[in-house]
């Protein structure tokens, strides 16, 4: 299956469990791999036609913004459902960074996940 990419995507949300957490907007990176057909949008070189990356980005900036959840956990799983339903993506590996969680992970800490089904 064909992939379509957003890397390192930064939103600012309500996000952790802590009462200080609960005050301050903090930093996310996104990292997300869609499963999808390129092959009639290559073929007419056609936008209509394949999935408008920016479109994605936008509705995930939006969601994540507007979002205020205790775990990481459970705004991956909210966010990956909204990004299938609403286009029509059958498989998605989602990854959500939350850098500074951890003062000794250098990178941030976080989820991953994958769900639908990948065709061959």
């Amino acid at each position: 299956m064909d992939q379509i990419f957003i890397n390192g995507l930064a939103v600012d949300a309500v996000i952790g469990v802590y009462d200080w957490e609960r005050d301050i907007r903090q930093r996310l990176i996104i990292d997300l791999d869609m499963g999808w057909d390129i092959s009639a949008a290559a073929l007419n070189d056609d936008l209509e036609a394949t999935l408008n990356y920016a479109a994605v980005s936008q509705r995930i900036t939006d969601y994540v913004s507007a979002s205020s959840f205790a775990l990481v956990e459970t705004l991956a799983e909210r966010l990956a459902a909204v990004i299938m339903a609403e286009f029509s993506v059958p498989w998605l590996r989602l990854r959500i960074n939350k850098p500074g969680a951890v003062a000794e992970a250098a990178g941030g800490v976080g989820v991953l996940i994958e769900r639908g089904a990948q065709r061959p």
